[in-house]
């Protein structure tokens, strides 16, 4: 038996062990030596356990080969509690905390047969977009090493995209899924909120927060999706209406496909030329095969993002409460109370965060409350008005997935404006609670060579519609099969 190629995607490595055609052991050696030479490039993994993963994978080969992930090796981002692994989300407030339990993630994945490698590279609580936010190194872009890979799912989705793994989950607050997978080429998926449990996902903005997939192609998105989805007796907040079958409806052709298109979005100021070439490309590649295009109106999508950041800034003060170094966290001791919460935050938070927990706090002060958040409050219900109003003129809403290609590493570092004004495109979703993809959809023209993204957003709970869209227009280029530079190293 020949070894498999890294390249083999999610549905081929579970059709193929399925089938006896290939072991699950082989394939999990080919990832961990594929990760054995990237890992010191790309920085995508904070945690590998190669022995849990050869273990899980013998238990597949020796019969458990029907779940729908079997062999399957996959990452989660580290803020998805594991018992047998480390769970530090990217903070030294929580270094070197081993949970008592598995999150409703890890343990629908090991019921599916699926073989968890580690814990993948995230801005520290999820608060960044490029994955710069980290104790550590941050995660670089395999299509150009001096770039960001996006986040804060960013070591997803280098993962992903440089064949360390098939598949990985990410989490997704204001376009933390679907951002790095388009600044790295991959796909990514954002289902609606409480479309998949947030049981055992270390929380950042409980209203806005959303585990998805991160795959390479639309069908392995759909298939990984089918796993996470569905009710869950530990989150009442979680939907109990039927799963789908994701997988078929990638299958379909939306008979009449409505695609919105929000025009004055495209007037944005900093909308780089060449995304905005590809996005308009795309547009006709979906007209020619079979979409109308439609225009709609958002007229509150310009006070998306600071709506968005007053209001996950204030759930990220509330969140982050608990680690005060009494009840949770690294503990500095000093002789008042005070005195120890003060030094314990300082010596566990970084910067980002506690430019975060500042910010919150302040608009949820009595005398600022209701001039910020409750004002917040009441354009997200607008902005969520605004999208009910489009969908009754089209069934998904395209727009750019982030306004620039990847970004040099340390570029935004000092202007944090300009980093939250990279999630223009996504944080509606997020504010609404609808389902959204980003798809590859082309590459810029210059040196270095780098993914443009597509995003589709969809009716609450449509993610079969979004991902029939997606996949459509996946049919119509090869660009989800490009390889970044480092393909052939350690191929």
């Amino acid at each position: 038996m020949s070894a498999p190629s890294p390249w083999l995607g999610v549905d081929a490595i579970a059709a193929a062990i399925a089938s006896r055609e290939l072991d699950a052991l082989a394939v999990v050696e080919v990832a961990l030596a594929r990760i054995a030479v990237l890992q010191p490039r790309l920085h995508a993994f904070v945690h590998l356990d190669a022995a849990l993963a050869r273990t899980a994978a013998a238990r597949v080969d020796a019969g458990a080969r029907d779940g729908a992930l079997a062999g399957v090796p996959l990452g989660l981002k580290d803020l998805f509690v594991t018992a047998d692994m480390p769970t530090t989300a990217g903070s030294r407030m929580l270094a070197g905390w081993q949970p008592p339990y598995h999150g409703s993630h890890a343990r629908r994945l090991d019921d599916a047969g699926a073989v968890r490698l580690g814990k993948l590279s995230l801005d520290e609580f999820a608060m960044g977009s490029s994955n710069e936010n980290v104790p550590g190194e941050p995660v670089r872009n395999p299509w150009a090493l001096d770039r960001v890979a996006g986040g804060s799912s960013g070591g997803a989705a280098a993962a992903v995209a440089a064949g360390m793994l098939p598949a990985a989950i990410g989490s997704d607050t204001g376009g933390s899924i679907r951002q790095p997978a388009s600044l790295c080429g991959v796909v990514g998926l954002k289902p609606s909120w409480g479309r998949v449990t947030r049981a055992g996902m270390i929380a950042f903005a409980s209203s806005l927060d959303q585990a998805g997939p991160i795959a390479r192609s639309v069908r392995d998105v759909a298939r990984v999706l089918g796993v996470l989805a569905g009710a869950d007796p530990l989150d009442s907040t979680c939907a109990t209406r039927p799963v789908p079958d994701y997988v078929a409806a990638c299958d379909q052709v939306p008979a009449g496909l409505r695609v919105g298109v929000h025009r004055d979005a495209l007037a944005l100021p900093g909308l780089d030329a060449d995304v905005r070439a590809a996005f308009e490309a795309a547009l006709l590649r979906l007209r020619d095969a079979g979409a109308t295009l439609v225009d709609i109106a958002l007229p509150h999508a310009t006070a998306a993002v600071p709506t968005y950041y007053v209001l996950c800034t204030a759930e990220a003060a509330s969140n982050l409460a608990r680690y005060d170094g009494i009840r949770y966290g690294v503990r500095v001791a000093a002789d008042t109370l005070a005195a120890t919460l003060e030094a314990s935050r300082s010596a566990g938070f970084g910067a980002e965060v506690r430019r975060r927990i500042l910010l919150g706090n302040f608009v949820l002060r009595k005398d600022s409350y209701e001039h910020y958040y409750g004002r917040a409050q009441r354009v997200r219900r607008r902005i969520a008005d605004d999208y009910r109003d489009a969908f009754a003129r089209c069934d998904v809403i395209a727009s750019p997935t982030a306004p620039q290609p990847a970004f040099e590493l340390g570029a935004r570092v000092a202007d944090p404006l300009a980093m939250y004004l990279g999630d223009v495109f996504t944080v509606g979703a997020n504010l609404a609670g609808l389902p959204a993809i980003s798809v590859p959809c082309g590459f810029t023209g210059g040196a270095p060579r780098l993914p443009i993204g597509l995003q589709l957003v969809g009716p609450r709970f449509r993610e079969d519609l979004v991902l029939a869209a997606a996949a459509l227009h996946e049919r119509t280029g090869e660009w989800h099969r490009e390889r970044p530079p480092l393909a052939e190293v350690g191929a």
